[in-house]
């Protein structure tokens, strides 16, 4: 495994990390979500990704209970969560970035986790009726209390992004230094020349998720939607769409021989796709299974074969030239 800083930051996270989205308490109890966090630490995993609203919340009490049975030593991991869509649903506690949410609702993330402080802790999403200004402060706020060690944004137009930061250094307060934007080979508009200010001139990590467009290239749904997947799940129906567009199926199918002759499978393949990328400081795995995190690890072993040809191939496929 090798290690990326994030953006100008400090901090290195590890290229490959693991995420907990859909499957922790959907599809992982305790015990298989232990083994796969476990498999990922080994194979040299270092970041684990959460958020409040997943699965309401037992998303971080099952990767808090993994903590516990696992007894890692905390320097030696990073974990963060996310704040916006909330718990509740009452005025100031739910699709907000305002400052009595925020400043509440890391406790509950921290009791849900049973740690005492996050590494990250993003914006889970931008929020227009709440001052830019008022977030950054209250996120500062956090971070001066030691209840997270840096924060960051998570599918921010770049434009709200630069102008946090601009809060920020103009107060002297904690900046954002990260964002969380959805990328993979249907979906790269985050990364695209729109953020060209956040990433090179700002200097702004980046910890991607949806590498493989939830599970699409993998190539587990061109033949239909298998029962054990996240496509059969009732509460992930509108993921179903997607999952059998033909249109989205038939590049998948294409992308077979281009993987193939790399001696990759489709999933390594688009994991290390998204991994060529100098912008992407991670890129977050998921899995309902520890063979898919065996699988995933080993994505790092081809980050370095995607030469000219194999990217004007893969354009070709996407109509992205």
């Amino acid at each position: 495994m090798k290690y990326r800083h994030l953006g100008k930051a400090g901090i290195q996270v590890s290229e490959l990390s693991f995420g907990s989205w859909v499957t922790f308490h959907n599809q992982s109890g305790i015990e298989s979500a232990s083994t796969m966090m476990a498999a990922a630490y080994d194979a040299g995993v270092n970041f684990f990704d959460n958020a409040e609203a997943y699965a309401g919340g037992k998303s971080e009490e099952l990767m808090g209970a993994a903590f516990k049975k696992l007894g890692w030593r905390r320097g030696s991991y990073l974990v963060s969560t996310k704040l916006f869509w909330g718990l509740n649903d009452r005025p100031n506690e739910r699709n907000t970035l305002n400052r009595k949410y925020l400043i509440e609702a890391i406790d509950g993330s921290l009791t849900r986790l049973g740690l005492d402080y996050v590494d990250l802790l993003y914006c889970h999403r931008a929020d227009p009726t709440t001052p830019i200004e008022e977030t950054v402060w209250a996120m500062h706020n956090i971070i001066e209390r030691g209840k997270a060690l840096y924060w960051g944004t998570s599918e921010w137009e770049a434009a709200d992004i630069v102008s946090a930061i601009d809060i920020a250094e103009r107060h002297h307060l904690h900046k954002p230094v990260v964002e969380q934007p959805v990328y993979n080979l249907f979906q790269r508009h985050r990364l695209a020349s729109d953020y060209d200010r956040v990433y090179e001139d700002c200097g702004y990590g980046s910890t991607t998720w949806s590498p493989l467009a939830s599970g699409l290239l993998t190539g587990k749904y061109n033949s239909g939607v298998p029962d054990s997947s996240r496509g059969a799940l009732e509460e992930l129906g509108w993921l179903r769409k997607e999952l059998t567009d033909p249109t989205r199926l038939a590049k998948v199918a294409a992308l077979e021989p281009i993987a193939r002759q790399m001696g990759a499978s489709l999933a390594q393949f688009s994991l290390a796709w998204c991994l060529q990328n100098p912008r992407v400081s991670t890129v977050i795995t998921g899995a309902s299974r520890v063979e898919q995190v065996h699988e995933n690890m080993m994505a790092i072993d081809f980050v370095d074969k995607f030469a000219p040809d194999v990217m004007q191939e893969i354009d070709r496929v996407f109509d992205a030239a």
